[in-house]
């Protein structure tokens, strides 16, 4: 954690072996699945208008949790939940 940033970040890396910073938000279950929503950390690299990544915890087969992009349907779903959350007198 960069206190830094004021919030939880984390790194992660997709199949490329690229890696990006992200700044934890919220997190929020839903029909017993926990989807967290991230920002983009701005490094000064670019890529500043990627906007919320929402992510979702699933199970290995090594029984760890890890944190996996959900189908299209789920995000949409994950996505107004957390609008509800973070912005509740917007609705």
């Amino acid at each position: 954690m960069d206190e830094e940033y004021g919030g939880d970040i984390i790194t992660i890396s997709d199949e490329e072996g690229n890696s990006y910073e992200l700044e934890h938000l919220d997190t929020i279950e839903m029909d017993g699945v926990f989807y967290l929503a991230f920002l983009p950390v701005n490094d000064g690299k670019g890529d500043e208008d990627l906007g919320m990544v929402i992510l979702k915890t699933e199970k290995g087969e090594d029984g760890d949790d890890y944190l996996v992009i959900p189908p299209e349907e789920e995000i949409d779903r994950a996505y107004q939940r957390f609008m509800e959350e973070l912005f509740p007198e917007d609705e």
